[in-house]
């Protein structure tokens, strides 16, 4: 997961929301709520410039987050790897909690999905039959 810019070319803002599909408003939040790893440069003129290690954990931390992290959990890790070396044990049990959630999430989502392919495959045997009506009709 990386972001071709080089530590050369720092990224303003607007370019940062555009490559992580976060909005300018979500990137300063981010920056306010601690879920950097490290502060943001700024130029003389008080502007954002973001290197490509900040993209990256940006992208990181947009995939926890549409996976379901709760944010305090978000804050923790963020907090953990600003630490530095001496605690990825820590960070591993935080990663692998949120790994069984997601797991639990898709389990969930993988039995739904089976019984909307039972209930899709009722519904075109009884189409292709000629015999659709009366399925689940609340008037007969």
């Amino acid at each position: 997961m990386t972001t071709n810019v080089t530590h050369a070319e720092p990224l303003s803002i607007g370019e940062v929301a555009e490559r992580t599909g976060l909005s300018v408003h979500a990137l300063r939040l981010y920056e306010r709520e601690g879920l950097l790893v490290r502060p943001v440069h700024r130029t003389s003129g008080g502007r954002r410039r973001y290197t490509s290690s900040e993209v990256d954990w940006l992208l990181i931390c947009v995939k926890l987050r549409e996976s379901g992290m709760p944010l305090a959990d978000l804050k923790r890790f963020a907090e953990l790897v600003r630490r530095g070396p001496g605690n990825e044990a820590e960070r591993l049990r935080l990663l692998d909690t949120h790994r069984q959630r997601v797991d639990a999430q898709i389990e969930a989502l993988e039995e739904c999905r089976s019984v909307i392919t039972w209930k899709v495959g009722v519904y075109a045997e009884h189409l292709a039959r000629g015999e659709a009506g009366g399925l689940w009709d609340p008037t007969a």
